[in-house]
Formats: structure tokens, sequence, C-alpha cells
């Protein structure tokens, strides 16, 4: 089959999304399709720019290409899903969370603060009812975003886990000694609140270190904190980490820490269990509780620093019960998230 794979891309950033559509691709070529990324430069501020990327995609004719048919479209993100095709397929990574539960949100809403705002967030709604509902089949990469989607625009969606390629490569390595340091790999990001893992590293009682790896507008800030806190050198700051080092960071950490503020799916969490590590999550990290279970394969906490401390403190301070819990996740994944000719075979139908 001829597969197009839509996706938004915002100029010069990458992160999970970006992963996903890598390894859809690599994955439906293996399978033997012939896929290609269809992509448009995406911003989303101000808002009548949103109104601008929702009509040129709904625009676009992806019927063929040099006369010859597509066969499938698939579509991740907004507003890529509104394309319009015969046969579209929405696997969905998330809908224009701040034109739902972000609206108002005192931190993270943006499009609420605009004279325009209410408007383009209504014409967000319509566009998702419509091109959503066109779709002729409807996946979530998480029970989290199918929640989400029920309850915003009353759709129903069938839930599709999927690896990173980086699961993968963890999942083929042997388990290695544990280390003394928290690995918490994101983009820096107010969502994913490296702020709160620095503020917990202000409370902890032993030498465990924390390692922040990652890039985005938030690095400056998040640097600051660091170095505002006298944590120099307790938590190390790492940018534009390559494949194989933070496989090798992952692999040489002491667990993994993820507590961003209600994530959609998180590479990070199963990513840390593939390494055979105990994941520490917040209780409102959304995504990454659908795989963490308290005690079993991590700890849950509440997102406050003193709790977080406290786990961190723990797993430093008792080693047979960090490897356990790393063991489980790593049976855990292996068990519940399909590699990808299970994906593609359930994409492609």
């Amino acid at each position: 089959m001829r597969i197009a794979v839509c996706h938004p891309q915002a100029p010069f950033m990458a992160g999970g999304a970006e992963g996903h559509v890598r390894g859809l691709i690599a994955a439906l070529r293996e399978a033997g399709h012939d896929a290609e990324t269809v992509s448009m430069p995406f911003k989303w501020y101000p808002p009548s720019e949103l109104v601008h990327q929702m009509g040129g995609w709904r625009s676009v004719d992806l019927s063929e290409s040099n006369g010859e048919p597509i066969d499938l479209v698939v579509a991740l993100k907004f507003p890529a899903y509104l394309v319009r095709h015969p046969n579209k397929v929405v696997w969905l990574i998330h809908q224009h969370r701040t034109a739902y539960e972000l609206w108002d949100d005192p931190e993270l809403g943006d499009i609420v603060g605009y004279p325009d705002g209410a408007v383009v967030r209504s014409l967000i709604h319509s566009a998702d009812r419509l091109a959503l509902g066109e779709a002729s089949r409807l996946f979530t990469n998480s029970e989290n975003v199918r929640g989400r989607l029920d309850r915003s625009i009353g759709l129903d969606a069938e839930v599709l886990y999927h690896r990173s390629p980086l699961t993968d490569r963890l999942l083929a390595e042997d388990p290695r000694p544990l280390g003394d340091a928290i690995v918490f790999p994101s983009r820096f990001d107010r969502l994913k609140r490296q702020g709160l893992a620095i503020d917990a590293m202000r409370q902890v009682g032993t030498d465990v270190r924390l390692i922040l790896v990652g890039s985005g507008a938030e690095r400056d800030a998040i640097a600051k904190r660091v170095a505002e806190a006298g944590l120099g050198e307790r938590v190390e700051m790492r940018e534009r980490v390559p494949d194989d080092e933070l496989l090798r960071l992952y692999l040489g950490s002491l667990a993994v820490y993820f507590g961003p503020l209600d994530e959609d799916y998180g590479y990070v969490t199963i990513e840390g269990m593939a390494a055979a590590r105990p994941v520490v999550v917040t209780s409102d990290s959304g995504g990454p509780l659908e795989f963490v279970h308290d005690e079993e394969n991590g700890s849950i906490v509440d997102p406050e620093p003193e709790a977080i401390a406290a786990a961190f403190d723990r797993l430093f301070n008792d080693r047979q019960r960090a490897r356990r819990m790393g063991s489980a996740g790593r049976t855990f994944v292996t068990g519940h998230v399909p590699p990808w000719p299970e994906v593609v075979r359930r994409l492609v139908g």
C-alpha cells in the first residue's frame, strides 16, 4: 500500500511525536508498504494562525500523487487529522490541549488570553468533531488520550500502545548494575515540570543525583533554578543527547523519574522499564499511570517535592527493592506494549 503519514512539524523542534512518526514510517516500510511523511510547518500562536493551519490541512489533496493513488492516510496530531481522504485512519497523539483541558490553566493556557481566543476555540472543537468523526478508524496512543476525547467531543476510540525505537534497543540489552543517579529525559517545558524535580533534590537526604536530559524553551529558566538552589554538583543538565548516550544513561541509572502534568503517553516511562529501572511518577502524571503500578514496578507519589525526595532516597537506600521493581517493569513492557509489526497490522487492517 501507498501510505501517507500526516504530521505537523514545528521547525527546529523535536520530541516524542516526531519519534512516533519516525518509528511508524520505519515499521510501515519494514512491513512492505510504500510510506512517506507529509508535513507542514506548525505554529500555534497567535490563535488566528491556528485557523490558517487548519485550513491548510483541510484543503490539501492527498487522493493521489504524480498520478498514483494514495491508498491510506494516517494522521496523528492536530491539525493534520483535518486532511480529507476516503481511507483516513487517525492515531491520535493529542488534541490541541489549550483549546480543551488546559484552556483556562493559569500557567499553561494561551489561547484564552487573546481577544479572538474563544472564537478560535469554538472553531477547533467544531473541526475536531468533523475531522475525527469522519475517520474510517480512530485510535489513541493511551487510555488518557482516549478519555479526553470522549469527555471533550463524545467520540470513542481504540487504544493502541507502541514502543519507541529506544525501547526495543533497551529490551535487547542485558540489565546492568544500578547506579546512583535518577534520570529524567524530557523536553524542557513547563508541562514536564523539571522544576518540581529540582525542588525535590533540595530535600533529599542521600547522595542521590539527578540528570536532566533534553532541550527546549525552558532550558535557561531550569538552569537558573538549579544554580539558585546551589545544586550544581547534584543536578546535571545534558542537552541534545544522541540515542546511544541516552541508552547508556538509562542503563547506568538508579531509577527514572517522570513527573509531567497529565502526560498523553510518555516514552520515558516505558523506556525506563525496558532498561529494568524502577520509574517514579506523580499521581497527576496522566499516561504514565497506565504503566506504573505502585510498589510493583515503580512508585506513584504526590506531586510534592517532599514526596518525590522520599521516593528518591528510598530507592538509593534499598537497592534490592529497586532491582525487583526494575525487573518487574521490563516484564510488564514486554507483555503489555506491542511491537511494531502488531501495531502496523492493527493500523492498516
